[in-house]
């Protein structure tokens, strides 16, 4: 019997965006399939087509691509014409899902779903015993991160990221010492050592897989002005060596974050400057709803960034610190000017631009 108070039209709103998260989680999975097959970028490319045209244009099964467009097609992605068979990728949906689009591709973040899913049994125990899931569980995290960065960071490092730094590309021209923290596949920092040969660039990040593929790439382009390192970097123990530091979405998973801060304000000259660039979370999650993506910057932040802190026995911010923690984290490190930037582009991440004096 329902109580007196109960709202049977709020329960069957509520019932009703239940299933609106079932489609749009299945709809999450094969977004992501799309973009990891190239069945987007394929589609965008020619006029409707059939389902074999469109294998055939994209070199897969067509079985599976039919199978595929027909979630595509009830998820109101892509158009279907029955008197045809004919299935068509919309110019405004291609605009958000396929490569071309950069920043604003969509699709790529979609690879999150799977990529977390695969760790949901580890997770489940988590809750029960508490401890974490270590780096090593997440095989494709670096793949689908380094791609999310490449559209963030990588596509408008030149043009966006580094003038959010005062001069900063005039003594990257003219040539400094640079450190990326937790550099991950070392996308961004392969690009800044091509773009300023007379700069020095070094990388650290404690991922072997993410080391070994930002040296191939280095090696790649035959650039002599970096380095790679498998390191630790709550061990940073460098004094006043570099001009400047740059950490990209990497000091909220790290187990002992402060330690890392302090580590790169010692390390730091005295007239350098550090860049980090983090989450755009708020502290407090009330204020969080306003988030657009919220709701997927906390299940990222609970089954991985927090999860890989708390592996390694550490304090398991979470990707969802804020930027009031991430501020008071900066100020504690020994960091006295912090200015807090958005970019356009970017409505995911907030950039920090941190002197010592």
């Amino acid at each position: 019997m329902p109580e007196a108070n109960f709202d049977q039209a709020k329960a069957e709103a509520f019932s009703g965006r239940l299933l609106d998260v079932l489609n749009n989680g299945g709809l999450a999975l094969m977004i992501s399939i799309g973009h990891r097959t190239g069945l987007f970028d394929a589609m965008s490319e020619f006029p409707p087509a059939t389902s074999k045209e469109i294998a055939q244009k994209a070199g897969l099964n067509e079985r599976y691509v039919r199978e595929w467009l027909g979630a595509m097609v009830t998820g109101r992605i892509v158009n279907y014409d029955p008197t045809t068979g004919k299935y068509g990728l919309p110019a405004e949906h291609a605009a958000f899902t396929t490569r071309p689009a950069g920043a604003d591709n969509i699709a790529v973040f979609a690879q999150y779903i799977s990529v977390l899913g695969n760790v949901e049994d580890e997770i489940v125990e988590c809750f029960r015993k508490g401890g974490g899931v270590p780096y090593s569980k997440f095989p494709r995290f670096h793949t689908v991160m380094a791609e999310d960065s490449g559209q963030s960071v990588l596509a408008n490092l030149e043009s966006a990221v580094l003038p959010v730094v005062p001069g900063m590309i005039d003594r990257l021209k003219q040539g400094i010492k640079v450190l990326d923290v937790g550099c991950g596949s070392g996308r961004a920092l392969n690009l800044m050592a091509r773009l300023y040969p007379q700069s020095h660039f070094t990388g650290y990040d404690f991922s072997v897989e993410a080391i070994t593929r930002a040296t191939e790439e280095a090696q790649q382009h035959g650039s002599k002005n970096i380095e790679f390192h498998v390191f630790d970097v709550t061990m940073l123990d460098a004094h006043e060596q570099f001009d400047f530091i740059t950490a990209f979405d990497a000091i909220h998973d790290q187990a002992k974050p402060l330690e890392v801060l302090k580590g790169i304000h010692r390390a730091l000259k005295p007239d350098g400057v550090f860049l980090m660039q983090d989450i755009s979370g708020t502290s407090h999650v009330d204020q969080d709803t306003k988030h657009p993506i919220g709701p997927l910057l906390y299940t990222i932040s609970c089954m991985h960034c927090m999860t890989v802190s708390l592996a390694l026995g550490g304090e398991g911010l979470g990707a969802m610190w804020g930027v009031e923690k991430a501020e008071e984290y900066l100020r504690k490190a020994g960091f006295t000017q912090v200015d807090i930037k958005n970019l356009p582009h970017d409505f995911q991440n907030s950039y920090f631009i941190v002197r010592k004096n």
